[in-house]
């Protein structure tokens, strides 16, 4: 059964990283794999990954810990000057 979440960046932390304010208990049910697209502002990404993922450098990841929230990831660089996405942008999560 398909599912949906939305919410938006509730902080951009000091590595520029989009914190959301979607919870890792919103998101129990949904796949990990990349049958889930995560859109921030204009923005996509496929798949959740944990806090210790390999992806290389330039990837934009959407990562999800344990009683953590969702956070939009440019591994390496900063995503909210990469792509200019500030507080209160929307974030949707579908599946």
């Amino acid at each position: 059964m398909p599912g949906k979440v939305a919410g938006k960046v509730v902080e951009v932390d000091a590595a520029g990283n989009l914190v959301t304010d979607i919870t890792s208990q919103q998101l129990a049910d949904a796949p990990h794999d990349e049958s889930l697209r995560v859109i921030v502002d204009e923005h996509e990404t496929f798949g959740l990954y944990g806090p210790d993922h390999t992806q290389p450098a330039m990837t934009l990841v959407a990562i999800i810990g344990p009683d953590q929230p969702l956070s939009i990831v440019l591994v390496g660089d900063s995503a909210s000057a990469m792509l200019g996405v500030r507080v209160g942008a929307p974030v949707v999560v579908e599946w």
